[in-house]
Parts: structure tokens; sequence; C-alpha cells
């Protein structure tokens, strides 16, 4: 692609940082440069159209996980990794709501809660014995008791009787979350580059030549943003995990209201706009699942229905309108990455499924380490 010199004067000339990835992560950097260096030159480069990922693509929870994922937690972490964990998650989503506002973003505080399969009594039981633990261990961020018992006021069938409630978590509409940090972002004189897919880069001195599928530029910083498609260009322990999501058409008089987890946050559904969201069933076929390639499977999608039919919306007639899939990006620890790898290059991924909830303090954090 040859360039104008409009174009190069305007787009690529002087450049002192160039972040690629227009998620959560990627913008909120974005915006935290643009307050340490207001007069610097920022671009943005996104791959898809829409950003690519799962900044669009996800459930819409502001949550700081279940009950049962934080106990998952515990055996692969310390109780102060994990405090640290849900800590970052609940200042990251109280940055999120600070910065565009509950309105904007249609938060809803309804609360979250935690169900369990009639099958999975031996779990139920090991997290209702270890419920005051937690509450014990989360209450210097709360406060107050975190995991309430609760009857079962929706009519979900064939799980244990009581359910695990969360009165401080609630749910976003991200549609609206991103076109408004879209919008913020490009108010700031940022520009975004999007249907641009970064090929390679390469180092010299004081500069990073960016290397596209249609073109080739200078930039002083370069920062990775790209979160489950991360080791596509740099050497990073984060694997891509496939999300694949159904909803429903709208259900007239739906009782449902809230955000719910199951399986250890495997699975996962909430209402909007009188409709059923239900996401998860990656644990069926982890290695399927571990793409960065979009669509779905028979296999995780036949569960994703199942379970709908049979537990959540069991004696309600519903149909399904559509689903997706989005990328995350995860590994076996739960911390994301976010350093600097070379001079002037630095990425700030793997964000375990929590995008939502972190993505706003990781993109400022990875501001701050690019500024040191």
């Amino acid at each position: 692609m040859n360039l104008s010199y409009w174009e190069q004067q305007s787009w690529f000339s002087n450049l002192q940082f160039t972040i690629v990835g227009s998620g959560i992560v990627g913008l909120s950097c974005a915006l935290q440069l643009k307050k340490l260096y207001p007069k610097a030159n920022i671009l943005i480069l996104e791959r898809g159209r829409l950003p690519q990922g799962a900044s669009t693509k996800n459930a819409g929870f502001a949550c700081f996980g279940s009950l049962s994922e934080i106990l998952s937690d515990l055996k692969s972490h310390s109780p102060e990794e994990v405090l640290e964990l849900v800590k970052q998650r609940y200042d990251g989503l109280k940055l999120l709501r600070e910065t565009l506002g509950d309105k904007t973003i249609e938060f809803k505080n309804l609360g979250g809660y935690e169900l369990f399969t009639e099958q999975d009594s031996y779990f139920y039981k090991e997290c209702i014995a270890q419920r005051e633990t937690i509450n014990t261990l989360l209450k210097p961020i709360f406060n107050t008791e975190v995991f309430q018992l609760k009857t079962n006021p929706f009519q979900f069938k064939n799980i244990q009787d009581q359910l695990v409630f969360n009165p401080f978590e609630g749910q976003i509409h991200t549609g609206k979350m991103m076109e408004a940090l879209l919008r913020k972002v490009q108010s700031k004189g940022i520009k975004i580059l999007n249907s641009t897919s970064v090929s390679t880069f390469e180092e010299y001195g004081n500069y990073v030549e960016v290397k596209t599928d249609e073109l080739v530029f200078k930039t002083s910083k370069l920062i990775i943003a790209t979160n489950g498609f991360a080791s596509q260009l740099i050497q990073a322990q984060v694997k891509p995990a496939r999300a694949q999501v159904i909803i429903t058409k709208p259900i007239k008089n739906l009782h449902i209201k809230g955000t719910f987890h199951l399986d250890r946050g495997y699975y996962y559904f909430r209402n909007i706009d009188n409709r059923i969201l239900l996401g998860g069933g990656r644990q069926l076929d982890f290695k399927t699942e571990e793409t960065t390639e979009f669509g779905t499977t028979s296999k995780v999608q036949k569960a994703l229905r199942d379970l709908l039919k049979e537990v959540v919306l069991p004696n309600t007639p519903h149909d399904i309108e559509y689903s997706w899939s989005g990328i995350m990006g995860v590994g076996q620890q739960k911390k994301s990455i976010v350093k600097q790898i070379s001079n002037n290059v630095f990425c700030g991924v793997r964000l375990g499924g929590m995008g939502v909830a972190i993505g706003s303090i990781i993109g400022k954090s990875l501001a701050e380490i690019v500024k040191n």
C-alpha cells in the first residue's frame, strides 16, 4: 500500500505510541497515555472491523468470581494471591464505572447467583462448608459478608436447594460500554485503524518498525493488548480460549433477573432485553476450544441448549435466536501479564475471562509501565 503525503503526515508521522488491539485494555491504555502525554500522537490498530476477541462478545458480567471459582483458585494460588485477584477485579469495575458512568453502560446491581446441579452434590457441600472461610478472606475488600445462601426463587430445576447469592455483582450492556469507550478515545484525538492486522515488528534502537498486512511504519513505543491472540506476536504464557454463547428470542414475562454462574464459572447466564443469554461449556473440550478461530461446535451448543431447557427455563417455552463466540486469553495462573518486553515494546495480556472487570485497570497499569 502506497501512502499519500497526507496519509503519512496525518496518521503515521511522529508516532509516540502504537497500541495493537482496540479492546478494553487497549482503549483504556490509550486514554491513560493521553492523560500522561496530552500532546502525544497515539495510534490504535485493530485487526477486526469491530474490536476483535472478547471485548464486544462477552456476556456483560460485572463480577469478580463465584464462590466455587474462588475455591478452585485457592488450589493453585495462595490466599494472598486470590485476595489480590479479587481486589483487582473490584477496583477495575469501579474504574470502568467511573470512566464511563453507570447510566451509559447500563450497569444494574441485580446481584449474582451460583447454582449447583443435583449431580454436583459433593462440590456443593464443600462450597457451603467453606463459605464462611471465603467471606472472612474477602472481608478486607467488602467489609461485610459477600456470599449468602438463598432459596431458589427462579423456578430452576435439577439443582441443589440453595443458591449462593452475592449482592455486589451486577451486569452491564457490553455493546454500549464499548461504544462509549470508543467515543471517549476518539474524542481525545486518538486514531483507530480497523481491519489492520499486525504481522510482525522489529526494534531498532529508539523506535519500532511495525509491519501490517498492507503497510510498514515506525513508532517510538509499541504496546501489545491482544489478549488471547498475543502469542501470534510475542512469546507469552497465554493461550486462547474460545467461549460460545447463545441467546433466546424475547420471552414474555421473563422472571429471571441477575447474573448466574454454574460449574465453577464455566457456565454463566443472565437476563437481557427479556431474553436469556447463556454461555460457556469450553470445559467439555478444552483442546478444541483452545483456538483463535471464531465459531461454534455442535457439542458445546447442544450442552448450552440442554442446560437452558433442563435447568434455566424448564417450564418456559423458548427459542434460540442466534449464537456467537469470543476469544479470551488464559494461562495456568490467573494473574495478568503486564510488563515491558524490551526497550520499546510492552504488553498487557492474559485477562483470564475477567476482561470486563480488569480491562480498565490493566490498561491503566500498562500505561504507567510505559511511562516508567
